[in-house]
């Protein structure tokens, strides 16, 4: 039986491209980076409260990589869709699709990562003394 998911793995035509967004849009942390033994370029990121990391592959003798419209996704934990909004304003950037907010507080949206991978953003319910509003 396995005991814990360590990572998930994205193979992608730029990876510098990609490293850069991930830092700066979404505040990833580079773990490491290496070369494989088959000759992949490697990148671990991760999100500053989680355990697992991304892996971001590019390795051109498999081709390039051409992400299917709704193929996958990374999802991740924001505090405010309001206020990632505002951040990705900032950046030049807005929701793919987004934000739908529910009436607990609860809600999500989307924006596109480079190379066509979406990512999900996620806002929890809002919680008073330990209880849903």
């Amino acid at each position: 039986m396995v005991t814990k998911l360590l990572h998930t793995r994205y193979r992608l035509n730029d990876l510098e491209r990609s490293v850069k967004f991930y830092q700066e849009v979404l505040g990833l942390q580079e773990v490491r980076r290496h070369k494989s033994p088959r000759g992949s370029e490697l990148v671990f990121l991760k999100a500053p409260q989680s355990e697992e990391t991304i892996e971001l592959c590019h390795f051109p003798d498999s081709g390039p990589v051409q992400v299917q419209p709704d193929l996958t996704h990374l999802a991740f934990e924001v505090e405010s869709l309001e206020a990632f909004g505002k951040h990705l304003a900032r950046l030049g950037l807005k929701y793919s699709d987004g934000p739908h907010v529910n009436p607990d507080g609860s809600g999500f949206a989307f924006i596109d990562a480079p190379e066509g991978y979406e990512i999900e953003l996620m806002q929890e319910p809002r919680r008073y003394l330990g209880k849903t509003a």
